[in-house]
């Protein structure tokens, strides 16, 4: 799936893009001709990722649960303008469901369905303005399949049930609105499965049609695709890119 060129010219603001799945996307959409703002609160790292990425890119440091930093950081947007969104930014809370207290509850929402919802309704009129609107939002397979994790899972489905909500309400100002929702992904965060947990990260290997993990650019292809002109027609949807892993299930 290559997109060329195609986004010469465009803006892009992707969250949570100094590392791993983030970064691999802010590179792809660079590749594919876009100006990219690389979203993250740790501005060294965001700086480092820059330099990686070139001249296309630079870094906008801000929490996004954080409101007013997240303002600020749009009226940064606002002087270029913004095309496409992506929403990558996304926690997780590995403890059992009787571990969680509300709270806990509380902030995992707050980062992956809140601030995705704020930072649509702030890049919008961006978008009408400039006559050309993607958001994608990164989700998950654990929406798709039962397998406990129930605080992340139940953040992830109302991220696509968001995303379906705002496809239909922005459709007819031509904004599309769609996620992708990854499988296994082999970025520096998820190494650790390999080293703590093999017996683990072998049975999922097992699991998954294609008998490995993606490499983070097999998710960005998909992700710079539904920016792209090509997937004009396309809203409200979740593309599953996991491998073959929900199949078996």
């Amino acid at each position: 799936m290559t997109t060329g060129g195609k986004l010469e010219g465009r803006r892009a603001l992707v969250t949570g893009a100094a590392r791993g799945l983030g970064l691999a996307i802010a590179s792809r959409l660079a590749a594919d001709g876009a100006q990219v703002s690389l979203g993250g609160r740790d501005i060294a790292a965001l700086e480092e990722a820059c330099v990686a990425i070139g001249d296309a890119a630079r870094p906008l440091a801000f929490d996004v649960t954080d409101e007013a930093a997240t303002a600020t950081a749009f009226e940064r947007l606002a002087t270029d303008g913004l095309d496409i969104l992506v929403n990558n930014v996304g926690e997780r809370d590995r403890r059992s469901f009787e571990e969680i207290e509300r709270e806990d509850m509380a902030r995992l929402m707050d980062s992956n369905l809140v601030a995705p919802f704020d930072l649509a309704r702030r890049a919008v009129p961006l978008m009408r303005a400039s006559g050309y609107g993607r958001i994608v939002n990164i989700t998950s397979i654990a929406s798709h399949i039962a397998r406990g994790d129930a605080s992340y899972t139940a953040s992830k489905a109302a991220l696509d049930g968001l995303t379906r909500a705002l496809a239909a309400e922005l459709g007819q100002v031509g904004i599309t609105v769609n996620a992708v929702a990854p499988g296994f992904v082999l970025t520096e965060r998820n190494e650790e499965w390999f080293t703590d947990g093999p017996e683990i990260a072998d049975h999922l290997v097992r699991r998954t049609s294609l008998g490995r993990w993606a490499a983070p650019e097999e998710i960005a292809g998909p992700v710079a695709f539904l920016a792209s002109p090509e997937a004009s027609y396309i809203t409200g949807h979740t593309l599953i890119v996991d491998g073959g892993y929900v199949t078996h299930f």
